[in-house]
């Protein structure tokens, strides 16, 4: 049996998590060459097995066998095995390093070849090496925080006993009516032999799906990939994305902002207990103040207002907009920036938007004029989260199909949850880039996402 063999591979951040743990230890670790220095009798190599921001310090005495051999293919971005001790490390930055006993050269890497150099890259460069672009610290960060983030919304919905609900990717339906949706078919679009026997689309929203299943087991959550076809070009648009969207049964609009601020709250928590060392390098390099507003986040209690004292605000800000500012008018992300970040420096809640401007499905009130929508507003990004109580008389949600031009027939089923059994019903959907882009400060959500898509994008 071989030395390797005997060793259990070690991630490098449980080693440098319980340094004291490991002193004195033998252990194996397996990664990417970082940086490499070469002196008289020793060679220092920075490996990375991305389980954290910063790797290890390999140091390799110059009488380990085949040292010369070693030096001459251990180059950036090479992978290695490496077996040796635990110890304290001398250096400013680090607590402990491994004084190499064996190295074993897993794959070269041609470093003339090699497109991660050292030295800093563009996001615009990285997105066209996306198959390798997680190895930089700036991209393995956000993907750590990605993974926390998608952990502890499951553990929230958990502890509160929701059930999670895969909900399906084709679909017939529209769910926001707004007709930017990817045709699915084997066969010409225009041909009549639909392979499910009518047109079907790549789905925008897994509600309407959802709240079925909450009209049974009274809450759920689905936390799955959408897809717009809106041919959009901005930092803030992606043409697949991840969505998180509750329903809950027997819950009004109120209950909905509470769960969605308790939501937000909680994953910014977690982030911030779980991604430290992730988190500075954004607030270090990409944005400034960043773990300060995150706290605020995650400590301060949200405001809460409807949509006509927003736009009453807007209207007496005096600040020039580049959207002019009207009742009857959606926010924009300037106006939800303005109440955020300027106004009440804090998260804001938006209730009762006018119903000419949202979805069909939304309880109308009383007034005749608004639904009971609400949008969750944070700062530097605006609308975090956006949701509704449902509407659950059979007769209104008839008229609002009619009224928004969609085929009652087609809905059938829907209308079916307001026969048998009705129940008032809310929930809301977090785009879930959005709220990655939120907690790392990223100006870009193609780069929080692993493999963008988006218009004349879809390369890996």
């Amino acid at each position: 049996m071989t030395l390797l063999q005997k060793v259990e591979r070690i991630k490098i951040k449980r080693i440098k998590e319980c340094a004291d743990k490991f002193l004195g230890q033998e252990v194996n670790i397996k990664g990417w060459v970082r940086t490499v220095r070469k002196q008289k009798v020793l060679a220092f190599i920075e490996i990375n097995d991305g389980s954290s921001l910063s790797g290890i310090q390999v140091v390799l005495d110059s009488a380990v066998p085949d040292y010369d051999e070693l030096m001459e293919v251990i180059t950036t971005g090479a992978s290695l095995s490496v077996t040796g001790e635990v110890k304290e490390s001398p250096g400013k930055n680090q607590a402990v390093e491994i004084h190499a006993s064996k190295i074993e050269l897993i794959g070269v890497c041609d470093p003339e070849r090699y497109p991660l150099q050292k030295k800093r890259h563009s996001f615009e460069f990285l997105r066209t090496i996306a198959h390798l672009r997680p190895r930089t610290n700036t991209l393995g960060a956000v993907t750590r925080v990605r993974n926390a983030l998608a952990f502890a919304t499951h553990l929230f919905f958990q502890e509160r006993s929701f059930y999670h609900i895969h909900t399906p990717i084709i679909t017939a339906s529209d769910c926001e009516g707004a007709g930017q949706l990817f045709h699915v078919s084997t066969t010409d679009e225009n041909k009549k032999d639909h392979f499910f026997s009518r047109p079907t689309y790549l789905t925008v929203s897994g509600q309407l799906n959802g709240e079925i299943y909450a009209c049974a087991l009274s809450d759920i959550y689905t936390f799955g990939p959408t897809f717009r076809a809106e041919n959009s070009n901005t930092s803030r648009h992606l043409s697949e994305f991840w969505m998180i969207e509750p329903e809950m049964a027997f819950a009004d609009l109120s209950d909905n902002v509470n769960l969605a601020e308790a939501y937000i709250r909680y994953v910014v928590k977690y982030a911030l207990d779980h991604c430290q060392e992730d988190l500075q390098l954004f607030d270090r390099f990409v944005s400034k103040g960043l773990l300060e507003m995150l706290a605020l986040v995650a400590e301060t209690e949200y405001e809460r207002i409807t949509y006509t004292e927003a736009v009453d605000l807007l209207k007496k800000s005096k600040k020039e907009f580049e959207f002019p500012v009207e009742w009857g008018k959606d926010l924009q992300a300037e106006h939800e920036r303005y109440l955020t970040e300027e106004y009440f420096k804090k998260p804001v809640t938006v209730v009762d938007y006018p119903k000419e401007i949202k979805a069909f499905y939304m309880r109308a009130n009383d007034d005749g004029k608004t639904v009971a929508a609400m949008d969750f507003l944070v700062p530097r990004v605006g609308e975090l989260v956006g949701g509704s109580q449902r509407e659950e008389r059979l007769d209104a949600i008839e008229e609002r199909l009619v009224a928004a031009g969609l085929d009652k027939e087609q809905y059938w089923w829907y209308l079916d949850l307001r026969r048998y059994g009705s129940v008032p019903h809310s929930g809301f959907g977090v785009g879930f880039e959005r709220l990655v882009q939120f907690v790392t400060g990223m100006d870009n959500i193609r780069d929080v996402i692993p493999f963008p898509r988006y218009p004349g994008h879809a390369d890996f």
